[in-house]
């Protein structure tokens, strides 16, 4: 369901929102497009990052709000009225890599970890403060089994026993969208007592997804050029995309290393047919684990980060439409922290029907009185 938009006096007029959503940690706006995708209106951002801020501005410029900085500054009265709540909060303490890297370091993760992983709780205040019909948290899969599942079970516990929320939680694989292998936990609460659960939304098949060629850039003249990504009358890849020599084989030196270890890890190499491997934020070092095929060349090649946006469906394939005001080391960045934008969407439409469940308007309207 999307925004009605109607024509009057040969002008666009846009209709009346069906609810009203906050988008916390926003990062550069994935949440948001899944839920505006269905009739939504963003009536508060806050993301700290300020190449992020850059880019949300830079893609959502009619907003009429500021982007909030610090969560841990926000108070309730701070935030306008809204129906829903969305938040993407940080996922490295819960990660696997994450923990790793702070078992490395003997640094304390999860909950314990003052940096990150109490942010959650920032969200719980907004919640305990603003009673909103519902809302969206996404992380991480591992964000289940972390700390032997105590962590989500305070998430859990919180959410229902001190809040008093319903809530169900399904894991979901961006594959189905996207040619990419992507499993994220979707954490869906709502205030009153509904028949709402995951079982019964419909996800397209993985096995069956889309493949990368259809968000690689073509190199054959269907596609105008987009400099720095692509050049030449054919829109040609770039070369600073391609490896260097040295860096290439480097990689192929560390995968057999580990191969001969009994490990797993090594560089990801794929043709157009191929589903990719996660995107990370870490992508701007190497580019390792998505390296695309260059016939003849000697080396592959890292993805642009047009097609970044497309993995990540912020661009729809074959499209060049989402804003990257930012240099390729903070895009690759903000995409390998996002949202796969079609399961946004996905999970969006099967929770409408429960947020427009009863009137919103009217739902407010009472809150006020009461």
């Amino acid at each position: 369901m999307a925004k009605i938009e109607l024509v009057q006096n040969g002008a666009k007029r846009k209709s009346k929102p069906a609810f009203r959503f906050i988008d916390l940690f926003a990062g550069i706006g994935g949440l948001r497009r899944g839920f505006e995708a269905v009739g939504g209106k963003c009536v508060f951002t806050c993301e700290w990052n300020k190449y992020a801020q850059q880019t949300y501005s830079a893609n959502f410029p009619d907003d009429d709000h500021e982007i909030w900085g610090d969560i841990t500054e926000l108070t309730p009265a701070d935030v306008p009225e809204y129906d829903v709540l969305l938040a993407g909060f940080p996922c490295q303490p819960f990660s696997i890599a994450g923990v790793s890297k702070k078992n490395a370091l003997n640094r304390p993760h999860g909950f314990a970890c003052e940096a990150q992983g109490t942010l959650f709780f920032d969200v719980a205040r907004l919640i305990k403060a603003h009673r909103p019909k519902a809302f969206l948290l996404e992380n991480v899969k591992n964000l289940v089994n972390h700390d032997k599942g105590n962590t989500f079970r305070v998430i859990r516990d919180v959410l229902t026993k001190e809040l008093g929320y319903t809530i169900d939680f399904r894991v979901l694989d961006a594959k189905s969208w996207l040619p990419q292998h992507r499993e994220r936990i979707f954490i869906a609460g709502f205030r009153d007592d509904c028949d709402f659960n995951f079982d019964a939304m419909e996800v397209p098949d993985p096995m069956k997804g889309p493949r990368l060629r259809t968000i690689l850039h073509p190199e054959d003249g269907a596609e105008a050029p987009e400099p720095p990504y692509t050049d030449g009358n054919i829109g040609r890849v770039a070369e600073k995309y391609t490896l260097t020599p040295k860096l290439w084989q480097y990689l192929q030196n560390y995968a057999a290393k580990h191969k001969a270890a009994g490990n797993g890890f090594g560089f990801g190499l794929f043709g157009p047919e191929g589903v990719a491997r996660t995107l990370s934020a870490r992508y701007y070092k190497d580019g390792s684990e998505i390296l695309i095929e260059r016939p003849g060349k000697d080396a592959p090649r890292r993805l642009t980060p047009r097609e970044c946006a497309r993995l990540m469906g912020f661009d729809r394939p074959g499209e060049s439409e989402f804003i990257i005001p930012v240099s390729d080391t903070q895009a690759y960045k903000q995409f390998g922290n996002s949202v796969a934008v079609p399961a946004v969407e996905a999970v969006a439409k099967h929770m409408l029907p429960y947020i427009l469940s009863k009137d919103v308007e009217a739902s407010r309207e009472i809150e006020k009185v009461a």
